[in-house]
């Protein structure tokens, strides 16, 4: 119990020395570290009730309806009142961004949050919040006005499986959380050893999500599950979407350094679908299936996961016939859709809302962009109004799911697409997405081949690349889940949890390693370096045509460079490569930080780097396999071509407020994303001295796994074929292969 006396005895200490919150000049007047800790106040517990008073006694005192002055735009405050006069969605009822009534309630919420004039008026108002309205819509509308608010910049949010851990942790692993708390920690040492329950020295338990109990595998996708549930790429594409929200406007975004929303939004889930390929062939799986409405899902998911009411999240059985009756008007409307984009993009142009949009131009691809994922609107900024039913991908994943569009339902029980915490989960969610991306394949298959002057970089030359050997490995991770425990009346007056809880999960890493490059140049020019990563053979080992296969390159690093006269050697080690994250500190232990940390730009540079926007660096490699798995390595260097109006000192890690999350360094640069293999490839033309491919192979390092040994005790324990065959390798897919004995677990 030390550790949480002391942490207990840091929160009293932390809250003794700061001055009374709730007077306004206080407010007003937080400096970065105040500003932090009061973010974290509000999203700890938020299934509870709340626990500290400052936040209390600022929501009760502040009356919104005495006060819209106090935001920019008085209309705002008035759609938000008008709402609530009529009603929002109860608190502890599920929320999902997917509902038309739910969609709306929450962006008025955002815009109360976005339009306050100031820090003060918006802490009022989340503190408003957190009291009275749904707590799914608080988190979501406070993370995205976190993320876009000018003074709110170097503000640390809690990871999104801290604050709801039912979206990221196995419903038996929560219900046995909840025994232990009933227990008030009794432990039973047999069922301990079975379901992988241990207490630290520290008084923290940890409990197993042992991925070896397959009971609820449907099928051969489910060998990929160690990547589509990673709870670091689910919080990667959930942020995303906080950052780039569908219903948001461009007015909004565009005050920020976040160009190019639209073009990147497509490149982005590009992206996805090309790492999740190179996850499939690790794994002897083919392509991604091409989804038809009329035909059934053929791979089935079984998430097994409940959310804090006991809803659980659907399942979808193999061979699943989704359109019915009544979803055949909303097929319909989908095909239509799709149609006329089609047709937008092989005619070169549009006609919406009055105004005629070009799809000709390499920039087009952002009308195209907005077209698919987002929605056209006139030429009012200013309207208020979400238009839900034209989001092209809301619409495809009610059909696919439960189908309450139909009735504008309230009420529901989401489906795994249906939050972007879960949505990664799913397989078919890659297969409805590889259709979608398959419309900027047609509108890039219409623009021309890069021309020879369009690759090629005077003066300069690729001479030499070397990789390191590449290993893959699985090791444990430690999510803290106590927010998924419900805290009894003493714990809530102390503001902290009596018990810690701790999952343990198995996930997918790499070791560490380095891409050099000499590169020769005749002038001293500055240039970006682009590096990728992609397969050299299908799943049936056949070589794959470069044509072909330029979409399933993985963009592995890009950055800015000067290039000097001579030879240039670039060493880029893998941790540090672009836009990746590290294993998130807890916000526990930030915490603590916060209450004694001097300089915050050293705990953004070294701990927090990258904390909202990377992309987890243990996933950069594909598993690969135990004998290795062919890639290719290809690096290009073009001059760089600097967009109009950038600030480059964004690149500066040295400045003093560098507190800006960047996600995409080729951003600044006017080639469009993915260049050069974003376009059809014309081989005479395509190979020039300012690129080079190299074959590597990405080796699978298997380890001996505990959460394996503990499971196979028991399950092999009256099926042990090795200790009754000769046949020592009957079991060729375990990792491990070694006699058991079985007496000794008797019970």
């Amino acid at each position: 119990m030390k550790a949480v006396a002391c942490f207990v005895l840091g929160l009293a200490a932390l809250a003794a020395a700061r001055p009374d919150v709730g007077d306004d000049q206080t407010l007003a007047n937080m400096d970065i570290k105040q500003k932090q800790v009061f973010i974290l106040k509000l999203l700890n517990n938020v299934m509870g009730p709340v626990m500290y008073k400052d936040i209390e006694d600022i929501g009760k005192n502040f009356k919104i309806e005495d006060n819209m002055e106090l935001y920019s735009k008085p209309e705002v405050v008035k759609t938000f009142l008008n709402n609530w006069e009529i009603g929002f969605l109860p608190k502890g009822e599920i929320f999902t961004i997917h509902i038309d009534r739910q969609l709306k309630e929450v962006v008025t919420m955002f815009h109360m949050l976005y339009y306050a004039k100031n820090f003060s008026t918006f802490l009022r108002t989340a503190c408003w919040m957190r009291l009275y309205v749904n707590e799914g819509m608080f988190v979501y509308a406070l993370t995205v006005a976190v993320r876009h608010r000018e003074d709110c910049k170097g503000i640390i949010l809690p990871p999104p499986y801290e604050i709801y851990p039912y979206y990221f942790v196995r419903a038996d692993v929560i219900q046995k959380a909840y025994m232990l708390k009933m227990k008030k920690g009794l432990l039973d040492n047999k069922l301990c050893d079975f379901y992988g329950i241990k207490k630290t020295d520290k008084d923290i338990y940890i409990i197993d999500e042992n991925v070896f109990d397959t009971r609820v595998y449907l099928n051969d996708e489910d060998r990929l599950r160690y990547f589509t549930e990673d709870i670091d790429l689910n919080t990667y594409y959930y942020y995303f979407h906080v950052d780039y929200p569908f219903w948001m406007k461009d007015d909004l975004i565009m005050n920020k350094f976040m160009m190019r929303r639209w073009e990147f939004t497509m490149y982005f889930y590009q992206q996805i679908l090309a790492r999740y390929y190179l996850e499939r062939l690790s794994n002897g799986l083919g392509d991604i299936t091409y989804m038809s409405w009329y035909k059934p899902i053929e791979k089935g998911y079984w998430p097994w996961l409940m959310l804090h009411n006991g809803v659980q999240l659907p399942v979808r059985f193999n061979n699943q016939l989704f359109v019915g009756d009544k979803d055949i008007g909303f097929v319909k409307i989908l095909e239509d859709y799709e149609k006329i984009i089609t047709e937008a993009v092989i005619k070169g142009y549009i006609e919406i809302n009055g105004m005629r949009l070009e799809l000709t131009k390499p920039s087009d691809v952002e009308t195209l962009g907005k077209l698919i994922y987002g929605t056209v609107e006139k030429t009012d900024l200013t309207k208020l109004q979400v238009d839900s039913y034209r989001y092209l991908l809301i619409l495809i994943k009610a059909v696919i799911g439960l189908n309450y569009w139909e009735n504008n339902e309230y009420f529901v029980v989401p489906s795994i697409l249906d939050n972007y915490q879960t949505a990664l989960r799913d397989p078919v969610f890659y297969q409805l997405q590889k259709r979608l991306v398959h419309l900027l394949i047609l509108f890039k298959m219409r623009l021309p081949s890069y021309t020879r002057e369009d690759l090629y970089f005077p003066g300069v030359k690729i001479d030499n690349v070397v990789v390191d050997k590449l290993v893959t490995y699985f090791d444990d991770y430690l999510m803290d889940m106590t927010n998924a425990i419900t805290y009894n009346d003493e714990e809530l007056k102390k503001s902290t949890s009596d018990m810690i809880f701790f999952v343990r999960k198995r996930r997918l890493n790499h070791q560490p390693f380095k891409v050099t490059l000499d590169i020769m140049s005749d002038k001293t020019v500055d240039c970006v370096v682009r590096l990728f990563l992609g397969p050299k053979e299908d799943h049936l080992g056949n070589l794959i045509d470069l044509n072909k296969n330029r979409l399933n390159f993985v963009e592995l690093d890009s950055f800015i460079y000067k290039l000097n006269t001579g030879k240039n050697t670039i060493v880029r080690n893998s941790i540090d490569m672009h836009n990746l994250v590290r294993d998130r500190i807890m916000t526990r232990d930030l915490w603590k930080k916060m209450d004694t940390v001097t300089d915050l730009k050293d705990l953004w540079v070294k701990d927090l780097k990258n904390y909202h926007t990377g992309f987890p660096t243990r996933l950069l490699l594909p598993k690969g396999t135990i004998g290795g798995m062919k890639m290719m390595l290809y690096a290009i260097v073009t001059p760089l071509k600097l967009v109009d109006n950038v600030d480059v000192s964004i690149l500066d890690t040295t400045r003093k407020d560098y507190v800006v999350d960047f996600r995409s360094t080729v951003l600044l640069d006017k080639m469009p994303l993915g260049f050069p293999l974003d376009r059809h490839i014309d081989l005479t033309k395509f190979f020039t001295p300012n690129m080079k491919f190299l074959d590597v192979i990405i080796f699978h390092k298997t380890q001996v796994c505990d959460m394996k040994t503990h499971w196979d005790r028991y399950v092999l324990k009256n099926y042990d074929m090795v200790g009754k065959s000769t046949m020592t390798d009957y079991y060729t897919n375990v990792d491990i292969n070694t006699k058991i004995d079985t007496d000794q677990f008797d019970v």
